[in-house]
């Protein structure tokens, strides 16, 4: 009988103790959670604003002239006349071919022709002379027929001469090869005594004229579609004459000092990688783009009168890959809204569809809220160095967070 009381005094003194401990946790958990309960986040109030859109093209700077000399006539390399990797001047004389030659059959070119019009003189006396006896009968009308005759042949020998004279004085000129355009001459390709051929297919050197400078880039034919529908539709507006202005970025990531102009666009479409040649024009006076550099061409295509933007970091994906954003709404609980968004711009999104004007978007705390939620609403500050993901460390174009 004792026993039966001492076990129930021990069941009573446990569940005394166990319901303690239990008021004890409540009272800990209470007194030890944040005040509140809400989640505070960071967000920007979406304002629409006027933005410049730009296109970064890769290309590569090309001459704007080339020549490669080559000789009109043949003979033996005499003398180079310039230096290898110097700018030289249109007629500039930049090698010479022995003229030994040609000199001799322009000499043998003006004897010639010397000689017709000494021959010519008798010729065309005695013509005049028949002429005049014709009327009394005193020469035949034979002779009259073949002194005339013979007076037009030697004059058309004169003129054969006077072409061959021409044609030898031209292959003498030939014999100094001269530069056909002015820019900047590459290495030579022959040296003194090498014999040359006329027409050959191998230059002698080649001239490149760098200032102005071509700086070819490619651009898809649909990214060309989609602008001319932006622009067709009132998306986009022309940028006015600025629109033709291009900036250039150069290999190692500087800028370029001079802006260029756009020339044309090619009208054909490259079957293997769908895109069309943009031509663009750039001032090289300093000689700092050379023929096939690497570059990246910036083009102005036009201005969004009203866009919408929104940092990077606000947007990420859903399980089918659609970008996604999480806003505020007016009771200050949180909304996930499906974007389209159309193009990087600096550390931000261009919005097509999704968010409009006044829309407080959810920058930092997304990973503490969920749609539905209620928060606390605090501005976001892009400068703050809190080892948070800022507006300023944006990702790579094409790439989200």
């Amino acid at each position: 009988m004792d026993t039966n009381k001492d076990g129930n005094k021990l069941i009573y003194v446990s569940g005394v103790l166990i319901l303690f401990l239990l008021l004890a946790g409540c009272q800990g958990a209470k007194g030890g959670g944040p005040p509140g309960g809400v989640p505070e986040v960071s967000v920007v109030t979406v304002q629409p604003e006027r933005v410049v859109l730009t296109t970064e093209l890769p290309g590569r700077a090309s001459a704007h002239l080339v020549a490669e000399v080559r000789p009109q006539v043949g003979g033996i390399i005499q003398k180079r006349l310039f230096t290898e990797g110097s700018d030289v001047k249109a007629g500039q004389v930049l090698y010479q071919i022995d003229p030994a030659t040609y000199e001799a059959a322009y000499a043998a070119a003006k004897a010639a022709l010397a000689r017709a019009e000494g021959n010519v003189v008798s010729i065309r006396n005695r013509a005049q002379r028949y002429k005049e006896l014709a009327p009394t009968n005193a020469v035949s009308k034979q002779d009259l027929d073949d002194v005339l005759a013979a007076l037009a042949q030697a004059e058309a020998e004169i003129e054969a001469n006077k072409a061959a004279v021409e044609s030898a004085r031209i292959n003498l000129a030939y014999t100094s090869v001269k530069s056909p355009i002015s820019g900047r001459i590459g290495k030579s390709n022959v040296t003194v005594g090498a014999l040359v051929t006329a027409n050959q297919p191998n230059p002698l050197a080649v001239i490149q004229q760098l200032d102005p400078i071509f700086v070819d880039a490619t651009q898809s034919s649909a990214n060309l579609l989609q602008l001319k529908r932006n622009l067709s539709s009132g998306k986009i507006r022309d940028g006015g004459p600025d629109k033709a202005k291009v900036r250039l970025v150069l290999e190692d990531g500087t800028p370029y000092g001079a802006e260029g102009i756009l020339k044309f666009s090619d009208v054909t479409v490259d079957p293997s990688t769908g895109s069309v040649i943009l031509r663009m024009v750039f001032p090289n006076p300093k000689h700092t783009l050379l023929p096939g550099m690497y570059v990246r061409a910036v083009i102005h295509e036009g201005v969004v009168p009203a866009a919408i933007l929104v940092p990077q970091q606000a947007v990420s994906r859903d399980p089918k890959g659609n970008p996604v954003a999480l806003i505020v709404n007016g009771s200050d609980k949180v909304e996930q809204r499906l974007l389209a968004i159309e193009r990087p711009i600096e550390n931000k999104w261009l919005v097509v569809s999704g968010l409009q004007a006044g829309d407080r978007v959810i920058v930092e705390g997304v990973q503490k809220v969920r749609p539905g939620v209620p928060v606390k609403v605090v501005p976001f500050q892009a400068g703050r160095n809190d080892g948070s993901t800022t507006a300023k460390a944006a990702p790579a174009p094409g790439k989200t967070q």
